[in-house]
């Protein structure tokens, strides 16, 4: 096993939550179906000041070099994202609590754990949210904010990548890299969850309509 063959197993057993994650829908469940120009910006502002926050907090406690190393590099990149959304909501305070996948983020110990959580289902998710929000913008149009997203988006990936290369760096058996997998799958779950439940209570249906 090595970490490329890891997020293939990860994103082929998670292929439902992640294609549901990627619909048109997603904007909807998050900003309670108040799609305009504030509200999506606010929702992603929220997000990645969540991340921002999880990664300052696995940095500060974390023994492993390699994964420090990384958690340093993305919670940096990660508040650069959260000022870069802000800059056009002037008046947008900082959320008071992070929503359900941070949540169980923050609670995980362990190395591999952490990086698989963090640096693969995490951005999975955020990647396909990135797409709707570049897609919002594009049909309102602004051509300014969806060329913005597309960076975020872009970055976002290469966060992925290294999370995949720190994955290899980490595991060193069958073992961890079961961890990294079971770990990274639940992420997803829990992001998907999150998000249907939200379609749930608007009464709407999560899944697709063939």
């Amino acid at each position: 096993m090595d970490a490329e063959a890891l997020r293939e197993e990860v994103a082929t057993a998670k292929r439902t939550q992640l294609d549901r994650l990627g619909s048109e829908k997603l904007l909807v469940a998050f900003t309670e179906a108040t799609l305009d120009r504030e509200s999506v910006l606010a929702t992603a502002a929220d997000s990645e000041f969540a991340a921002a926050e999880t990664f300052a907090a696995w940095a500060d406690d974390e023994e492993s070099e390699t994964a420090r190393a990384a958690f340093e590099a993305v919670c940096d990149q990660e508040r650069e994202h959260y000022e870069r959304v802000t800059e056009h909501l002037p008046d947008h305070d900082e959320p008071d609590a992070a929503g359900p996948m941070h949540a169980y983020l923050r609670g995980l110990e362990g190395s591999i754990e952490r990086v698989a959580a963090g640096l693969l289902g995490r951005p999975l998710v955020s990647t396909r949210s990135h797409t709707q929000v570049i897609s919002f913008f594009v049909n309102e149009p602004d051509r300014e904010m969806a060329d913005l997203f597309r960076d975020l988006k872009s970055e976002t990936g290469a966060e992925l990548e290294r999370g995949l290369e720190t994955l290899d760096a980490l595991c060193a058996d069958d073992e961890d890299w079961e961890r990294a997998r079971s770990t990274a799958e639940y992420t997803i779950q829990v992001a998907y969850d999150d998000y249907a439940d939200a379609l749930k209570g608007m009464g709407l249906d999560p899944r697709p309509i063939c």
